[in-house]
């Protein structure tokens, strides 16, 4: 039924008929498992995104194929709006950070003001309180700065580049402590080293920060996987309490971050084919970030 509903044809004129004839060839193509985007007669007007799942079996002797579309319009706009929501509450708890203290000393100044006769020392809580409108209001600007960057992130441009290269020039940039170097072996890669560069020293300045909680070490090194790179940073710092927010933007557990720098490494790991994973260690306390990034 689901078939006939799909392809908006009886099942008695699909029976027997080849996939191409069907327009299901692509289907059979590609990795059993993966998603496409694609237009059928009975989904959606327009084009959307369908889970591929492809297995073998035989039948009185012969190989038959078997295929399962799923659509992912639904799920994909349930995490969508998932997603929306969870922006929404961080911005506006960001927002209201700011703002709040700025409307109390907003009215604080206007009583200020009109006070008659005025304290002695009005003056000092007047420069008090535009301190405070002020450190806000910066606030609130570098958190509409990393917004920005984070929506506008240029595509990759790729070029060589010799991983030993960028994870010392990575390293070397953090003075705060040493940095242990495990090296792996020579390999080059298509990036943008300005975009890899911004994602390795953000991770490193994170496990440092991690590591001077604790007086403990952080090491980085890399090696081959079949054929991608990974790159790992590794801090003996308190660990992580939680892994549900570390991606959601704008959600930091620091005083003064941004809340942007893991967001925006995921997003330039992706950008490269990649992916970006933190994990606690499980051979002592600490935290692992690992970068997985294609060897074309």
């Amino acid at each position: 039924r689901a078939g006939e509903r799909l392809l908006v044809q009886p099942a008695e004129r699909l029976l027997g008929r080849k996939a191409e004839e069907l327009g299901l060839a692509d289907c059979l193509e590609g990795e059993p498992r993966r998603t496409i985007e694609k237009s059928f007669a009975g989904g959606p007007s327009s084009i959307a995104r369908w889970g591929i799942s492809r297995s073998t079996f035989r039948e009185q002797g012969l190989p038959h194929q078997l295929l399962v579309v799923s659509d992912l319009s639904r799920p994909l706009r349930e995490e969508e709006r998932q997603a929306w929501q969870r922006l929404i509450r961080v911005l506006g708890h960001e927002l209201n950070n700011s703002l709040a203290p700025i409307k109390s000393m907003a009215g604080s100044l206007e009583g200020l003001v009109n006070r008659r006769p005025r304290p002695a020392d009005w003056q000092e809580d007047m420069q008090r309180s535009l301190r405070v409108i002020a450190t806000r209001a910066e606030a609130l600007s570098r958190f509409m700065e990393a917004y920005a960057r984070l929506a506008r992130l240029p595509l990759p441009r790729l070029e060589p580049l010799e991983v030993g290269v960028w994870v010392r020039r990575a390293v070397g940039l953090e003075n705060r402590m040493p940095v242990g170097l495990r090296p792996g072996p020579e390999i080059t890669i298509r990036a943008d080293g300005d975009q890899l560069d911004q994602l390795l020293i953000n991770l490193l300045r994170n496990a440092v920060d991690a590591a001077l909680e604790t007086g403990g070490r952080v090491e980085v090194g890399w090696g081959k996987n079949g054929s991608h790179l990974e790159v790992w940073v590794e801090d003996a710092g308190p660990g992580l309490s939680s892994t549900a927010n570390l991606f959601v933007p704008f959600y930091t557990t620091k005083p003064g971050g941004s809340g942007i720098g893991l967001v925006l490494g995921r997003q330039i790991a992706e950008a490269h084919g990649g992916t970006l994973t933190l994990e606690n260690r499980r051979d002592g306390p600490g935290c692992r970030a690992r970068v997985s990034l294609p060897i074309h």
